[in-house]
């Protein structure tokens, strides 16, 4: 309900009263208070009084003379500040109010015709029941009629198999018998809070919850529930069809309810005759912390009231097929599923799915299949709905058979491949069908029909553009004339769950006719039609690095599956019996294959032409950047290694992958670091010669060192006298000297005598190095210098120790008191090696995340000729304690902690040792 009483009650006042009348303060102030103390909302007329007085007060009222528009315009008004639509003024001066008889008081005759007209029950077909209620019983009537509603109507609807409880006509009856209704539907224990309802004029709030024993037997909470609803339906049929649909025991069906209410009441306005329809009670659902009143119950199944048995007898047949499917689906997947070790996981899963809410076949395929899908991360297992009812067709084996008659075979092999030699020397094999087997009259005029003219070919393409598939028993035959023979090869392993087998598919030892080999470059072309054999040849050419795949992701139906209707449904259920393993130990799920280089398949060829000119130039440009980093790269046994490695990928056919500049820098990259352990060796691809990262330092005028302290330095003095420091970048030492007297005074002094100090560097990406060691001499004594670390240039062979100043400006932070460095997974470069220093030499605790790991210098290079570049590390740093290089592995802090964190944790720690001094 709406907050905000006061303005909009005003509004009521000052902005809905026409212009012309007598109108009585005094009835606004008495209608005030009739709320106050009986709106079953009273938090949301805080303030109302006031501002009924305040505007009375103010002379703006406006006064009507006609009492009904009177009415009529407040009720408009109090609707609008309240929000509430139950909320009603009218004018009756004839208003004679009807008390409704008190059921439990009457005579139990009466009771029983009642109860006799306002429930009925019955038994459908397949022993389902039907219960129509068009009065909820209350508690009290209940009791006085317990044997006779036992044996009429409670124990009937127990023996039911499933239930239609009918609701659509009941607009009237008692809160307090929602709980036997409940109860009868749910188990004993534990016992569940159904409802709170909050009485505004007795200040008192009652739970509802459901009931440990009940007179006869319960329906308990396995059979199939469904509550028919109408536009009529209201009050406590509402809290029975609300909470029934919430704690999901029975489904709803129908229409909307009418959204009534709890208790409403009709209250005179003081001793005029006028009367304000006011809800008194409430209703709050502790399953859903809403309420039923007002916007009614929702149904889960839409449908008009008078089609609702319909609708309810149709949904419980698809209900009662549930078990009979699951069953099914089950048993196929025991029985044919490839991944046996996933079997008994997913029929645990079918077996607890939560189908409580399924209201038809469709949605009983899509709660099945998504819990499918996460149990076993495999796309190939399939649960759907298929209404069009499409035949399931397994293909004939026999359609890719080859004919045995010499004649009918040499003819056979010119309708099936089609062989030309493009310009360029280029080879192209084009065949829109792998046949089924290979006898070796077959291998014969493969032999002189297809391999002899493109043995002498530069480069070959094999066109799958209209490949829809065929046998795989050609497949070994076909990769192996792609191989060299003078080793063996495994290609493939098939384990069908059907058969029970695992086969080995492996380079045949002897095949007729001359071989390609594996050092040409092979070009697969593909399209949205390549399916089925077309699409694993294609796989298979990717992960044996025997080819590159150009043109369109493959149509993705190679799922190596058989699909089985489910008897006497609409639902079918594909499942994998064959898992296909590559050369790597990899299971391929299915799906489309993704081409290095996708384009339209019409456009292929002419990229192939492309590619083909590129692949020429590849082993140039992986030697290129293997020598750079020869040269230039500081750890040079490391580059040496990694140098090596790439073109062995190259020579093993890892490169086939690349298509172009981009790809080749990112293969390049991933490479490099992979091998070197380093991920600051980068390759990128730039059309323009990239500027030096490192440019000379500009020193700072006398008008801008002011606003480089504020951009660069933020300090702070914590409470218990501690410093804090943060700076974002490390400065060269010659800006570091041109500004050095303002910072000593705008910073430093303001922090040096402190009695610990936090360096804030989780935002420190690196900069310059050379004012480490000025920095890091305000932290140590004057005498003895202190060796800080070594750096060794790869560029010019050298080894330099680095040392601490003996001289400064100002005064030192001095060696004894405690320093606190603050990190992140953002801290690099320079502002890594002073943190690393300062922890070698344990002048510091570190605080917070291991930093990036970046590097001190590095040089940006270009590879040949070419628009790529390298930028590798050409400085490596050594520690001063134990001489070994660091720069590349970041800084792993004493005290990990989250980076938001890490200030708070070193204030506590900085606490501790200050309490313990």
């Amino acid at each position: 309900m709406a907050q905000h009483a006061p303005s909009l009650l005003w509004m009521l006042l000052l902005c809905t009263l026409s212009a012309n009348a007598s109108f009585q303060p005094a009835l606004v102030l008495e209608m005030a208070k009739i709320l106050l103390e009986n709106y079953c909302f009273p938090e949301n007329l805080v303030g109302m009084q006031e501002a009924i007085q305040q505007a009375i007060s103010s002379g703006e009222i406006l006064q009507i003379s006609d009492k009904k528009t009177l009415a009529a315009v407040l009720t408009v008004g109090v609707q609008g500040a309240l929000n509430d639509p139950r909320l009603t003024v009218s004018f009756e001066p004839n208003f004679v109010p009807v008390m409704p008889p008190v059921l439990p008081s009457l005579p139990k005759e009466q009771l029983i015709r009642l109860v006799r007209n306002s429930v009925k029950m019955d038994v459908l077909e397949n022993n389902v029941g039907y219960l129509r209620m068009d009065r909820i019983i209350g508690e009290e009537t209940a009791a006085k009629l317990g044997s006779l509603l036992r044996d009429n109507i409670w124990d009937k609807v127990a023996r039911t198999s499933s239930l239609i409880f009918d609701l659509r006509y009941s607009t009237a009856g008692e809160l307090s018998g929602v709980p036997f209704i409940i109860s009868f539907f749910a188990d004993p224990e534990p016992l569940i809070h159904i409802d709170t309802v909050y009485d505004r004029p007795s200040n008192k709030t009652r739970e509802l919850w459901t009931m440990p024993s009940i007179i006869g037997d319960r329906y308990g909470k396995k059979k199939d529930v469904i509550i028919l609803t109408s536009k009529r339906t209201m009050g406590a049929a509402e809290a029975v069809a609300y909470a029934l649909k919430n704690l999901k025991r029975a489904i709803t069906v129908g229409e909307r309810s009418a959204g009534g209410s709890v208790k409403v009441q009709k209250i005179r306005i003081a001793k005029s005759e006028f009367y304000i329809t006011v809800p008194v009670a409430r209703s709050v659902s502790p399953i859903t912390g809403q309420s039923w009143e007002v916007s009614g119950v929702a149904p889960t199944v839409n449908t008009v009231a008078k089609e609702a048995i319909a609708k309810a007898k149709s949904l419980l047949a698809i209900r009662s097929a549930i078990p009979k499917v699951v069953q099914s689906i089950s048993d196929i997947i025991e029985r044919l599923y490839a991944f046996t070790d996933r079997v008994p996981t997913l029929i645990q899963r079918l077996q607890s799915t939560d189908l409580f809410s399924v209201v038809s076949e469709e949605d009983l395929a899509v709660r099945l299949n998504h819990d499918l899908q996460i149990v076993s991360e495999d796309p190939r297992l399939i649960i759907r709905f298929m209404q069009d009812h499409a035949a399931i067709i397994e293909e004939d084996p026999e359609l890719y058979k080859v004919p045995d008659d010499p004649g009918l075979l040499q003819d056979y092999i010119d309708q099936v491949f089609k062989v030309e030699i493009l310009p360029g020397n280029t080879g192209y094999l084009r065949f829109d069908k792998f046949v089924k087997s290979f006898a070796a009259k077959l291998e014969e005029h493969m032999a002189k029909k297809v391999w002899e003219p493109l043995k002498d070919t530069d480069n070959l393409i094999i066109d799958l553009r209209h490949n829809t598939g065929g046998s795989s028993t050609s497949l070994a035959l076909i990769l192996s004339y792609l191989q060299d023979t003078s080793q063996k090869h495994n290609f493939f392993t098939i384990y069908d769950r059907i058969q029970n087998t695992t086969t080995e598919y492996d380079s045949l030892p002897k095949i007729t006719g001359p071989t390609y080999g594996s050092k040409r470059e092979v070009y697969v072309l593909t399209s949205y039609y390549t399916a089925s054999i077309g699409e694993e040849f294609a796989y298979l050419m990717q992960s044996l690095h025997r080819g590159t795949v150009i043109g369109e992701i493959t149509s993705g139906t190679l799922m190596h599956s058989k699909t089985f209707q489910i008897e006497g449904t609409d639902i079918a259920i594909t499942v994998p019996f064959i898992n296909f393993i590559d050369n790597n130990g990899e299971f391929w799920l299915g799906g489309g294959v993704v081409p290095e280089a996708i384009v339209l398949a019409e456009e292929a060829v002419d990229h192939v032409h492309e590619i083909a000119e590129f692949h020429r130039g590849l082993r140039s440009l992986i030697e290129g950047a293997g020598k750079l980093l020869e040269k230039h790269y500081a750890v040079h046994e490391v580059a040496l290694q990694a140098s090596k490695v790439l073109l062995t990928k190259w020579a093993d056919g890892l490169y086939r992958s690349v298509v172009d500049f981009e790809s080749l820098a990112s293969q390049l990259t991933a490479d490099l670091q992979e091998t070197s352990g380093d991920h600051r060796l980068h390759v990128f691809h730039c059309d323009v010669e990239p500027e030096s990262l490192h440019e000379v330092p500009k020193i700072p005028t006398a008008e801008e060192v002011g606003y480089i302290i504020d951009a660069l330095f933020k300090i702070e003095l914590l409470p218990g006298n501690i410093g804090y420091l943060r700076f974002d970048m490390m400065v060269d030492i010659e800006v570091v000297r041109a500004i050095g007297s303002q910072l000593l005074k705008l910073v430093w002094s303001k922090i040096v005598n402190t009695d610990a100090l936090i360096i804030d560097m989780r935002y420190n990406s690196g900069g310059y190095s050379t004012a480490i060691p000025l920095l890091c001499a305000y932290f140590f004594d004057a005498e003895p210098l202190i060796h800080l670390y070594t750096v060794f240039d790869r560029t010019t062979d050298t080894m330099s120790e680095v040392m601490t100043f003996p001289n400064v400006r100002g005064q030192r932070y001095g060696s004894s008191k405690d320093l606190f460095i603050l990190t992140s997974h953002m801290t690099g470069s320079a502002a890594e090696v002073f943190i690393r220093t300062m922890k070698d030499l344990n002048r510091s605790t570190v605080v917070g995340e291991p930093t990036i790991g970046g590097s001190l210098s590095s040089g940006t290079y270009q590879i040949r000729d070419s628009v790529l570049y390298a930028s590798i590390p050409n400085q490596v740093v050594l520690s001063a304690i134990t001489g070994k290089v660091w720069s590349f592995s970041g800084v792993e802090p004493h005290v990990i902690a989250q980076a938001n964190d890490a200030l708070f944790v070193a204030q506590r720690i900085i606490a501790a040792r200050l309490l313990k001094k």
